[in-house]
């Protein structure tokens, strides 16, 4: 009788290992919270096909060995937003340079002054910071602005009484392109339930693109930065024009680490 673990039984684990090492790998990559998911779903079809085969249960074997095969396509399907992501992020660092970055000083400040008075007032607001990638698809937009960015235009916009209050501004480069825009919520399970709308569309068009989002709480008065599915609450004012800098001059934000709501 052959032993149980033969070298060609040995072989073929190490093989389903290394596989597993490597969808891990690059779905790590992409984004770690779901990473850890699929390599747990993976690593249980691995070892239900490797007991279904010592037990002779060939029909369930090669079941199973049909959803591992096909786990490089669900990879794509799940996580096609972050892919296409890494992918025009990867273009644009290998792309030559266009010229040097737009002098942003005096829309930061106006941006800045516009969130401190709309957060001062408790003012509701959603803006959007348009980095690289194109957010068209992904919106519905209210109406076409094309207008300097001042804080004095994004208190007008804001006000309850405004016909497009509820809506989030877009901003590409100096100036504001759109307002009343309606932005796609957030579809993640594991989001607090305390979130209202704004945050959770600020999730939503913030894991499928590079775009940095601003919001200012209503209820609070507190200014949060969203970028890549990640909120960091009642942002510091400085870290706040930094990275509103960067994201105007259309350059990569480093990633947000989220914090607990206060």
């Amino acid at each position: 009788m052959a032993p149980f673990f033969d070298s060609a039984t040995l072989l073929g684990l190490f093989d389903k290992l290394l596989v597993v090492a490597l969808v891990y790998g690059c779905t790590l990559i992409l984004k770690k919270e779901a990473a850890l998911r699929f390599l747990a779903v993976l690593t249980t079809l691995f070892a239900a096909e490797f007991c279904s085969h010592a037990l002779g249960l060939t029909a369930t074997a090669s079941f199973l060995h049909l959803l591992i095969s096909s786990a490089p396509i669900i990879l794509v399907i799940i996580f096609q937003s972050d892919i296409k992501r890494a992918l025009f992020s990867f273009w644009k660092r290998h792309k030559s340079g266009e010229g040097d970055s737009p002098d942003v000083t005096s829309t930061v400040d106006e941006l800045s002054k516009g969130l401190h008075d709309l957060a001062e007032r408790r003012i509701g607001a959603l803006i959007v910071i348009i980095r690289q990638m194109s957010i068209d698809h992904l919106i519905q937009v209210g109406t076409e602005i094309d207008a300097k960015v001042t804080s004095e235009l994004l208190n007008s916009i804001f006000l309850p009484y405004s016909p497009i209050h509820d809506g989030a501004v877009i901003i590409q480069r100096e100036k504001i392109t759109s307002a009343g825009c309606i932005l796609p919520l957030s579809q993640n399970p594991d989001i607090s339930k305390s979130f209202g709308t704004r945050h959770r569309a600020a999730l939503g068009i913030s894991e499928q693109t590079d775009v940095l989002v601003l919001v200012v709480s209503e209820e609070t008065g507190k200014i949060s930065i969203v970028h890549e599915g990640k909120i960091t609450y009642d942002a510091d004012p400085a870290e706040i024009r930094r990275l509103s800098r960067k994201a105007i001059e259309g350059r990569r934000a480093p990633r947000v680490t989220a914090t607990p709501e206060h």
